[in-house]
Formats: C-alpha cells, sequence, structure tokens
C-alpha cells in the first residue's frame, strides 16, 4: 500500500465519505495549466533529493520506468527501506514547517507528492515478502515492518502537520477549493483524527506502542500461516488418487518428483486440496487431507497462531477505546458504505437464514448417494456425485475448455469488448521480472493507440509465496503526478504443470482470473488527478472485481476462446445450459463456508471483552450461529489472513457481500439489456463506477450509474435462494 494511502485512510484503503459535494454529477478538475502550477508550487515545498541506495534510482527502462526486480536482493531491499524512510522524513518535515500559510497546493499536493522514493520501494517490498518470500526476505520484513509503522504513526501524529491540513479543510469553502479538493482536504483531516492526531502526547505515545506491536504480529501471523502451507500430504499408492482428473494426478506426481518423494504429493494449500476433496474416492486420506489443510495455525507448535490472534484482537480493542469508539468494528467502518457493523450484520443475516436452509437440503441429497452422514471431508466429493445425478454434470467434463493461456485470452477479450483496452504479450527481456514463471504484456487503448500500461501475470504457487489470489499495483494514474504508464500485476496460486503439459484450471479458478482481473481493469481505467483517490471503500472495492466474474460463460467468451484444448471445439450449448441449470448448485455451501467467516469476523471485534481462548471462541461464535456440522469456515480464525495480516479486511470481511448485492444487480443491468456486452452499459460502468476511483461518493455514482439503488433480491437470485 502507498503511503499516501495509508495517511488519508489512517491505516486502511481509501473509503467512503458522506459528505460529498456534488458526488452523483460531473466531476470538478483544474486544467493541465492549473494542475502544473499546483505541482509546481507542491513540489517546491518538497527537498531536491538524491538518493544513494541503488534500489531508490527513479525507475529506467521502457514504458517510462519499469522496477529493476533484477537487482533487488534482501541487503539491497532494507539498504534501500531504511534510507527511503530517512527522505520521506525529510519532506514531511518541509510540509509540516513550511512558514508560508497553508494552501491546497503547499500542504494537500505536496503531502500527495511526497515520499516518491519510499512508494516505490515499497511496492518492491511487498513483491519480494509476498511472492518470494524465504528467510532473507522475511528477516527483511520482520524489521522492517515496525519501522514503517512508526513512520506512518510520526505522519499522523505530526500538530504541526495536522493544523495545516485542519486549516485547508476548514476553509475550504473560503479557499475556493472544488469539490474534490474539498473531498481531499476533509478526508484527509478526518483520518488524521480517526488515528490519532487529537491526543494528548501521553495517548499518541500509547496509541503508537499498540500500532508497533500490531504491525510485529501481522507480520509474524503471515509468516506462521506461510510455513504451515509449506507442507504436504504423500500419497503412496495408486488408489489414494483414484478418482482425481488425469491433469490433477499429474500435477501431484510431479509435486512429489520435486521434492524426490515416491507416489504423489498433495500440497497444503487451496489449490491442491480442493481438488483433492472434489475427488478423491479415498476416504480416510480425504480426511487427512482436509485436516491438515483446515488446521494450518493451529497445530501447537512454533507455527501455532492462537497466542497472536489474541494479542491483536486485544490491541485492536484498546485502540479503539483510545480514540473514542466502543470496538474495533466501530472504529473500522467509520468509512465505509455499511457505516456501522448493524447495517453489514443486517445484510449478512438476510443471507444467512436461506442459506443454511440450502445447506439442510444439499445434505440430504448427498446422504441419499453417501449411505452414511456426512462430513466435511465428504462435503464436495459428494456434492460432485449429485451433481452429476441431478444435471448430468461433472466438473471433470468442463475443465479441458478452461485451459490457463485460453481464459486468460478470454479476459483480455472481455476487456477489449468492455473497456477498448488491448493486451500484447511481450518477448522475454522486454523488462525486469521478479520471477522467472512471470508473463509481461502492454496494455493498449484501442482506439487512440496510446499505451495504458504494462501487466505482469505471476501464475504459480511456489515455497515462500503467499496463498490465495490477489492484484498489486507497482505505479497508479494520478494526473497531477504526470501520470506515466501504470504497472499492475495478477497474482495466482495454480499448480505448475509439468514441461508440455496444459493447466486446465476449474470453473471456479477460471472466475478467479476474471475475478483479479476485474481489479486490475478499475486500476487501467482510472482518471484520477490526485493518488489518495485511487483507491475505493472497502465494501466497495471488490464490486469491480467480482461484477467481471460473470463474463466467464458468456457465450462470446466461450466460442471464441474457452474451447477444448485438445479437439479445439467450443462448448457445446448443451454443456452450457447444464452449467446454467446448476447455476445455484451448493450454493448452500459456498455461501454457509464464505458468510460463516464474515459473520465470526464481526462478532469477533465486537466483544466487549477481546477473547483469549481463540479456538473456543471461534466454536461458541459458531455455535450460536448454528453452523451446520458438515460445513467449515472458508477461513478459520488461526489462518485467517485476510484480517490478521493487517487491519485490511477486519471486521470487514462482510465487503465481498455487500459488493456482491452490487455487482448481482450491474449483471442483472446488462442482461436486462439484451446484450452482455452491451456498448452503452459498459461505457457507463467504467466512467462512473472504475474511473473516478474515489473522487466521488460511491453510492452516489452507483445511483447515476443504475438511476436507484442496488436491489439486494439481484443477489438472492443469483444464489438461487429465495426474494422475500
Amino acid at each position: 500500500m502507498h503511503r499516501r494511502q495509508l495517511l488519508i485512510a489512517g491505516g486502511s484503503l481509501m473509503a467512503l465519505s458522506a459528505c460529498a459535494a456534488n458526488a452523483g454529477s460531473a466531476i470538478q478538475t483544474l486544467s493541465p495549466d492549473q494542475l502544473a502550477e499546483e505541482a509546481r508550487i507542491a513540489r517546491a515545498v518538497l527537498p531536491v533529493q538524491t538518493p544513494r541506495a541503488e534500489l531508490l534510482q527513479p525507475w529506467t527502462g521502457p514504458y517510462e520506468g519499469v522496477p529493476p526486480w533484477d537487482k533487488v536482493t534482501p541487503a539491497k531491499l532494507r539498504e534501500a527501506m531504511i534510507e527511503a524512510l530517512e527522505l520521506a522524513r525529510a519532506d514531511v518535515v518541509a510540509v509540516a514547517d513550511n512558514p508560508e500559510p497553508a494552501t491546497f497546493a503547499n500542504t494537500m499536493v505536496a503531502s500527495e507528492l511526497w515520499g516518491q522514493p519510499l512508494d516505490r520501494i515499497v511496492n518492491i517490498y511487498s513483491v519480494m515478502t509476498g511472492n518470494i518470500g524465504g528467510d532473507a526476505y522475511d528477516a527483511v520484513d520482520t524489521e522492517m515492518s515496525p519501522l514503517l509503522t512508526a513512520f506512518y504513526d510520526e505522519i499522523n501524529f505530526n500538530e504541526k502537520l495536522f493544523q495545516r491540513v485542519k486549516a485547508v479543510a476548514d476553509n475550504a469553502d473560503a479557499m475556493g477549493l472544488n469539490a474534490q479538493q474539498k473531498r481531499l482536504a476533509e478526508r484527509s483531516r478526518d483520518a488524521f483524527i480517526r488515528s490519532g492526531a487529537n491526543l494528548d502526547a501521553a495517548g499518541k505515545a500509547e496509541l503508537g506502542r499498540i500500532n508497533a506491536a500490531l504491525s510485529t504480529h501481522f507480520t509474524g501471523f503471515g509468516q506462521k500461516v506461510v510455513a504451515d502451507e509449506n507442507a504436504w500430504t504423500v500419497i503412496p499408492s495408486e488408489a489414494g488418487v483414484a478418482g482425481l482428473p488425469a491433469s490433477n494426478k499429474a500435477s501431484a506426481a510431479g509435486a512429489a518428483r520435486e521434492k524426490n518423494l515416491q507416489g504423489w504429493v498433495i500440497m497444503n494449500t487451496r489449490s491442491s486440496v480442493d481438488p483433492y476433496l472434489t475427488f478423491a474416492d479415498d476416504r480416510a486420506l480425504r480426511e487427512q487431507v482436509w485436516r491438515k489443510f483446515v488446521n494450518r495455525g493451529d497445530n501447537g507448535g512454533a507455527n501455532d497462531t492462537n497466542a497472536t490472534i489474541a494479542d491483536i484482537v486485544k490491541l485492536r480493542d484498546q485502540r479503539a477505546k483510545l480514540l473514542g469508539y466502543v470496538n474495533h468494528a466501530e472504529l473500522r467502518m467509520q468509512d465505509t458504505m455499511a457505516k456501522t457493523p448493524a447495517n453489514a450484520k443486517a445484510l449478512m443475516d438476510r443471507v444467512w437464514t436461506p442459506a443454511k436452509a440450502r445447506v439442510v437440503e444439499e445434505v440430504a441429497d448427498m446422504k441419499a448417494i453417501a449411505g452414511f452422514d456426512i462430513e466435511p471431508w465428504d462435503y464436495l466429493y459428494f456434492a460432485e456425485k449429485v451433481r452429476k445425478q441431478k444435471y448430468d454434470l461433472d466438473q471433470n467434463e468442463l475443465k479441458p475448455y478452461f485451459e490457463l493461456n485460453a481464459v486468460r485470452a478470454g479476459s483480455f477479450a472481455m476487456a477489449e469488448r468492455l473497456y477498448g483496452f488491448t493486451f500484447t504479450k511481450l518477448p522475454a527481456g522486454t523488462a525486469p521480472i521478479f520471477h522467472p514463471d512471470v508473463e509481461l504484456y502492454e496494455v493498449g487503448d484501442k482506439v487512440t493507440g496510446k499505451v495504458i500500461g504494462l501487466y505482469y501475470a505471476d501464475d504459480y504457487a511456489r515455497v515462500g509465496k503467499r496463498s490465495g489470489a490477489w492484484m498489486t499495483t507497482y505505479r497508479s494514474f494520478a494526473k497531477v503526478d504526470g501520470s506515466k504508464p501504470i504497472l499492475a500485476s495478477n497474482n495466482n496460486n495454480f499448480t505448475k504443470p509439468e514441461a508440455g503439459q496444459p493447466v486446465l484450471l476449474s470453473l471456479d479458478d477460471a472466475e478467479t482470473l476474471f475475478h483479479e482481473f476485474g481489479h486490475t481493469l478499475h486500476y487501467y481505467s482510472s482518471v484520477v488527478t490526485y493518488p489518495s483517490f485511487g483507491n475505493t471503500p472497502r465494501d466497495f472495492v471488490e464490486y469491480p472485481s467480482q461484477v467481471h466474474e460473470h463474463w466467464v460463460l458468456s457465450r462470446p467468451i466461450l466460442d471464441g476462446f474457452l474451447k477444448h484444448n485438445e479437439t479445439g471445439a467450443a462448448m457445446p450449448q448443451a454443456l452450457v445450459d447444464k452449467i446454467e441449470a446448476s447455476s445455484t448448485f451448493n450454493q448452500g455451501y459456498a455461501t454457509v463456508s464464505y458468510l460463516s467467516s464474515a459473520i465470526v469476523d464481526m462478532d469477533l471485534h465486537t466483544q466487549a471483552t477481546p477473547p483469549t481462548d481463540i479456538d473456543a471462541f471461534e466454536k461458541a461464535s459458531l455455535e450460536r450461529l448454528g453452523m451446520p456440522k458438515e460445513i467449515v469456515m472458508r477461513h478459520r480464525l488461526p489462518q485467517f489472513n485476510h484480517l490478521f495480516t493487517s487491519d485490511a479486511y477486519s471486521a470487514g470481511y462482510y465487503s465481498y457481500l455487500w459488493s456482491e448485492t452490487m455487482d448481482a444487480d450491474t449483471w442483472a443491468y446488462f442482461e436486462e439489456s439484451g446484450d452482455v456486452f452491451n456498448p452503452d452499459i459498459g461505457s457507463r460502468f467504467k466512467s462512473i463506477m472504475l474511473a473516478p476511483g474515489n473522487t466521488t461518493d460511491r453510492a452516489e455514482a452507483y445511483r447515476q450509474f443504475r438511476g436507484r439503488d442496488p436491489d439486494v433480491a439481484a443477489l438472492l437470485r443469483v444464489r438461487g435462494f429465495p426474494t422475500s
């Protein structure tokens, strides 16, 4: 995360302001000459700096400079991080101590432009610690994380700086600021206050202690989970992989050879575990693989995270109360679309009841086939049997149509038809990459021919890489900063195949690829003036990604790109009909596994007294919910990276559901038009919902786009639940 985002949002991604002026109307902006003058004034405040460290030099090479991945080592990264903090500190002091009266340009714009060497190196740091990892980078992360936190606290606790920002915000109208200038200043002032600017010296010292301790715990939690995921289950005989698709069996055999083991290896990551639980016939081995996976971080050894979580929730509670809030959830939701924990809970409760009822039906169908009670390690396996029986649909029948390169080509075609973006694969060596598996694409504008940016694709799991799928930007768009090509990446954890073998994805994996690609399209669409507007509310940010999942099974993408990897034939309409007929199949499982994680997150962060026994709390919380015994949380607390590697999703995992309400309603809009690639709707979606970032109120923007608030009934219909 960029430093300026941390300042404006008080340690989190940008979130919603309810007081935006003219939020739904045309965005007021300055002329290029006026922006250039703002930037000139701002840069005159900042000291001229000449960084010494190699990794702090301005980026060179093609596309107006790219990250020097080929030069990065742990030692160089550490050296650059330490110097970058020194340089950024000097920038902050220059803005705070400026003897001239505070103006928007010499205070707000200067704050937007300061610390650019730190921005560049933090982007490199996040990749090396998240995508590469290993002991050496872990050591850098452990040392640097609290130093970064302390620096951000220095900004938030800087009284002179706060008073300058406050002066601009409080006098915005008198200064003649336009709507987005006023929004930027007021959001910055309010974020300072939420971050402790109004505390006395003792309070600031205590908050600094809490934030430093949290930073250390966040780093430790992530490293422990990665260590527990660097484990595997050996399947010694052919019988143990009976039922697995040939592609998954080949991947498991390759993993065994890589580790000089006989037989097959199931890695302790979701991309390996889920296919095994879905297809493997050996029930005892399914249980063994399942238990190892769901107990990550909960094994009582050096990698056990329970004590770390207890410390985190205690510190969060102390911080919330110090800042005048009832609990952590109330603090975190001050700047979101949902506004309060109660509003988020109301949506979750609306969906939880029908989801739980659907699970009862699903379990009954499975038990009729199995002949015994269904356990969590049985659910996916017998769900496939039911799918085959009810819809004559076998997921193995689908995977040949979802070869990785074809799925990516389909995602590119979607972007071109909706937004006019083109993606051209670049030859090896065009620009440095951080791992040999990374592929590089140039992003262009089909109409103007202008280069939009670069797209880095890092698809495969590896030891040291964190789990899951995510998007990262290395350089974002901002007019005031003299916009350069946008640099963004998608990061997955697909199992790397043997040489020459295809990567065949499940439909779920294909939708995940489109989801993460949706995040990058959000950033490639950006036309924001100020960098801080580049990020959106936590419960909005998943909306632009989730809505793009719907295009995977659109007929133009299926016919043009997702063809059988052996025959080259397009997916038959009869098979598409089966998929559509089964589109709400197993939604009880999918919804309950996700939603239980979101509800427990909110429950944990609204407790009057933070729990100390995390396993006991999780169990009690699920009992209060009436959690079906046949299902486990998608993310149990001991491995819940979203919550405990930063504050970003804490008391915020509900946001996927909040965003899905908008995404389901948006997809209904496209479908009702009769053309899921409707060019008018696509253009308006890009210009109103994607391009402005957080320049305007996102709820008002949605009303401008759709003509009304989102309809939760669309979400319930997508999941196949009753709408009344």
